[in-house]
């Protein structure tokens, strides 16, 4: 399976458990790796036989900016449906990252990822 691949997507959303997560909002980062067979796009230089990505990260980043949840768990399940609607991804791998989440020591990042499938 080819990989057709978005990294460091940034959006403003306000997805947390605490309320000043959710009053204030916070940056959010998504890399995304979409599994599809690029194959027919290439042999024919055919945009419509593959994703569009352009599309996929405005997609993404609606998602980031709409409906807060509680869990980066939940929004990156969110992110994934979004990609498997696109007729041709058969797999997407996401990686939610929070840089910015209420840890009371140093960090550099906290993410979530996870990989799923039309199967």
């Amino acid at each position: 399976m080819d990989r057709v691949a978005l990294r460091g997507l940034k959006a403003r959303g306000h997805h947390g458990v605490f309320p000043k997560e959710r009053e204030e909002g916070q940056t959010f980062i998504v890399d995304l790796a979409l599994g599809l067979d690029t194959r027919p796009a290439a042999a024919d230089d055919d945009l419509a036989k593959t994703v569009h990505y352009g599309i996929v990260a405005e997609e993404v980043v609606a998602v980031v900016e709409g409906e807060p949840v509680d869990l980066i768990e939940t929004l990156a399940e969110r992110i994934a449906q979004a990609c498997l609607k696109h007729d041709g991804v058969q797999e997407v791998e996401v990686c939610v990252h929070k840089p910015d989440a209420p840890i009371t020591v140093p960090f550099d990042d906290v993410t979530v990822t996870i990989t799923r499938s039309r199967v």
